[in-house]
């Protein structure tokens, strides 16, 4: 029997926001009954703030998949789509106080469908499901690509086909794919060099979670350490397109030069950053 934890246990027994929203403005899918997992999350956006206001969730799995899914409409509820966008499988797993590494793949699970949901609402409502860049196929039984794969272990720190498997899946079925996952495990783990690292994606080429993560990456490096030395600071809001929405805090807010601080000093270093097409306007 599975290690759970006491929180596990509860999202699983009594799992919170169970069903569909029948009007909802974003509905994010991921899996398939044919793999084992699948998952729906639906959201109910405010328009003019764009706050999560109701998420609702319908899964076919395990009980790490029901909970990771029920806590994560928790997460997302009264947060902004920039916000819980920010979320990773890891925020997730921590959430629930751990989950087993053979389990993990069911807050990835989660966090696929929560971009795929934010997708949907962008492109006015229509279902997403989530799908994996076109990449090189690499376990055929589970359909994860190289590209998944890779992302998998540089971001989760795997070491062994092992924990991949427990991640992604892959491998988990024939196991056909096992020493094609070890040697994507060694070119990404130094073993040896990659034949031809691709460049690190432009920023228009980013999917919508990679793009306020490099925001916010920014923001907290460059930007808020010397607006906090005014007892200032910088909240991102939101993205539309190449429009980043920030909103000014502490001692910034409501000040007579917020407007030059807004573009003479966060447009010009999101510019220089990240990436040149960006303008920024007050939230």
């Amino acid at each position: 029997m599975w290690d759970y934890t006491d929180k596990v246990m509860d999202h699983f027994k009594n799992p919170r926001n169970v069903g569909v929203i029948p009007d909802a403005d974003g509905t994010g899918q991921v899996g398939s009954l044919v793999c084992g997992d699948a998952l729906k999350l639906t959201i109910k956006v405010n328009k003019e703030t764009e706050v999560i206001e109701d998420a609702k969730f319908a899964t076919f799995g395990c009980a790490s998949a029901i909970a990771s899914s029920s806590i994560l409409t928790e997460m997302i509820k009264g947060k902004t789509l920039a916000e819980a966008s920010t979320i990773t499988n890891q925020d997730i797993a921590d959430a629930l106080g751990s989950l087993p590494s053979e389990k993990m793949h069911c807050s990835v699970m989660g966090m696929e469908a929560l971009e795929a949901a934010v997708k949907s609402y962008r492109q006015g409502g229509k279902p997403v499901v989530f799908e994996q860049e076109e990449e090189k196929i690499v376990c055929h039984c589970f359909n994860v690509s190289e590209e998944a794969i890779i992302k998998a272990i540089r971001t989760n720190h795997l070491t062994t086909v092992e924990d991949v498997t427990h991640f992604t899946k892959a491998g988990g079925a024939c196991g056909r794919c096992k020493g094609d996952i070890q040697k994507i495990l060694d070119k990404v783990n130094g073993a040896c060099e990659l034949p031809s690292r691709p460049a690190e994606k432009v920023f228009s080429q980013m999917t919508l979670v990679e793009k306020i993560k490099k925001l916010e990456s920014v923001l907290e490096e460059d930007v808020r350490p010397k607006l906090n030395m005014d007892g200032g600071s910088a909240e991102l809001v939101d993205l539309e397109g190449t429009v980043v929405k920030i909103r000014l805090t502490g001692m910034c807010h409501g000040c007579a030069g917020a407007a030059g601080t807004l573009k003479n000093f966060i447009e010009k270093t999101l510019k220089e950053k990240v990436d040149p097409s960006l303008s920024v306007e007050q939230a």
